[in-house]
């Protein structure tokens, strides 16, 4: 089992060993499982670009990363694709 608060601020990487980003935050699916179904992930200034997205004047993109994609969690957070597989699969968050 893992605490919420140890997944905030990991590094997220591709299956290529890119960096993607890092964790901000969880969606949670409440009823009746109360699971983790997506990670909040800054991404960063290169897999903005390279996602197709515009950085904004201050902060940084936000994205939603699927679970069902996460191969290990330890000091970093592994994703079973690579970097340019992301496009098809994440979605913006809504702020």
């Amino acid at each position: 089992m893992v605490n919420v608060n140890t997944l905030l601020g990991k590094n997220v990487v591709g299956d290529d060993a890119r960096l993607i980003g890092s964790v901000t935050g969880v969606e949670v699916e409440l009823l009746p499982s109360w699971k983790i179904t997506h990670l909040h992930v800054s991404l960063t200034e290169e897999t903005t670009r390279e996602l197709g997205y515009k950085k904004p004047f201050l902060g940084s993109v936000e994205v939603l990363i699927p679970i069902s994609i996460v191969k290990a969690v330890g000091d970093l957070i592994s994703l079973d694709k690579k970097t340019a597989e992301l496009k098809d699969i994440v979605e913006p968050t809504k702020k």
